[in-house]
């Protein structure tokens, strides 16, 4: 599937905000500190962006722990980069908390050891047309504070805990992919 280039479709300002309040959630290789490394829902104020983190990613359908950096990546880019979908989040716990409750998706990791991969953020959104059929449940959330977004939670009653289900929608026309500008460094360390 050939990802669009979408980013004149949302205020850069927005995606830029989004990428700041969940930077958290959504950093490189780990550092831990002295009080070990934490889940990112659980670091707040001025360690936010400062400290390294881990949180639940989905990847095939199932859970697994990745772990983040306060490190940006600055590196060169390709347009083949692995997905980093955030989206509504698709079980009864958010992944993430900042800067709305979402969860994340990444491609298939291997089973038989860690996986550090590099990352492209998307945001997953629902379309006027997935809305209208009801083929695509929404849960709004404004990450500027003003405009509301619809976040994918759901397609078809499904919940998108795969790269193949969200690709799949997309091609359908039922979702729609917001390119947040972010590259990232993550490491699955637990599945």
């Amino acid at each position: 599937m050939k990802i669009p280039n979408l980013r004149r479709t949302i205020p850069l300002a927005i995606a830029v905000a989004a990428i700041a309040g969940t930077a958290a959630a959504l950093p490189g290789a780990s550092t831990a500190d002295a009080a070990g490394l934490r889940n990112c829902v659980d670091i707040t104020g001025s360690q936010s962006g400062r400290v390294g983190c881990w949180e639940n990613v989905w990847a095939d359908g199932r859970e697994v722990r990745m772990t983040f950096a306060n490190t940006q990546y600055r590196g060169a880019t390709s347009a083949d980069i692995d997905p980093f979908y955030f989206l509504a989040p698709q079980g009864a716990v958010a992944q993430g908390a900042l800067p709305i409750p979402h969860d994340h998706v990444i491609d298939g990791v291997p089973s038989d050891s860690s996986y550090a991969v590099h990352l492209h953020g998307w945001f997953v959104l629902c379309t006027g047309q997935g809305i209208a059929s009801g083929a695509c449940t929404p849960e709004f959330g404004a990450l500027d504070g003003v405009n509301q977004l619809p976040f994918a939670s759901r397609v078809n009653g499904a919940p998108l805990t795969s790269t193949d289900s969200i690709e799949a929608a997309v091609d359908a026309g039922v979702l729609v992919l917001i390119d947040t500008g972010a590259v990232l460094i993550g490491t699955v360390t637990g599945k």
